[in-house]
């Protein structure tokens, strides 16, 4: 090639002084990075806010039924009832934030129709047990099997909270993040059932 050549046609040269497996190796790179970012991004999320609530079926830790007599719950057996879904797992600091005031709501509310469930999310039953214990949870837990409750519910982390109605309708959109006392009191005053 002459340098005339080189010069009206810059890209030959670039391309000749790059070997072949340099080209490869970046076409490979980038085919990678396109592949990783197609598996990371993800549809979004059903938002959950102000429709019927999707159905579950919950067994229950055996020390922690709460006013519960039985081996498993399910969201139909609850229908006429108010009901707190709260997902929460051994490792989340923000649930520990909220276990006191969850507890203290439950033993508020538990004579009024309103019924407590907290669903453990990606635990060891050991770590939850200590968990319930240490937080002296006495409300209806029982561990998330599979995730299948947590996936039903487009989960996003922990903790989250759905206030159920008597009609079985997700009122107002999850809470995300720790609750407090006074967001207690304002939500299960919107699923309280009529008495």
């Amino acid at each position: 090639m002459t340098d005339t050549e080189s010069i009206r046609n810059p890209k030959s040269e670039i391309r000749n002084r790059l070997p072949a497996w340099v080209i490869l190796l970046g076409i490979g790179v980038l085919f990678v990075a396109a592949l990783m970012a197609l598996l990371l991004i993800k549809p979004p999320q059903k938002s959950l806010c102000d429709e019927p609530a999707p159905d579950w079926t919950l067994t229950l830790f055996d020390e922690y039924r709460g006013d519960l007599q039985t081996d498993s719950v399910s969201l139909a057996d609850l229908r006429g009832k108010g009901v707190v879904l709260n997902f929460w797992a051994s490792w989340c600091k923000p649930c520990e934030e909220e276990a006191a005031a969850l507890e203290a709501a439950w033993r508020t509310y538990r004579d009024q129709g309103i019924v407590f469930v907290g669903v453990d999310y990606l635990d060891q039953d050991p770590a939850a047990k200590r968990y319930l214990e240490k937080f002296d949870i006495t409300f209806a837990n029982g561990p998330d099997l599979a995730s299948k409750i947590s996936k039903r519910y487009t989960i996003r982390g922990v903790p989250e909270t759905f206030f159920i109605n008597p009609q079985g309708e997700i009122v107002g959109c999850r809470k995300i993040g720790p609750l407090t006392e006074s967001e207690l009191r304002q939500r299960i005053a919107e699923i309280m059932p009529a008495q």
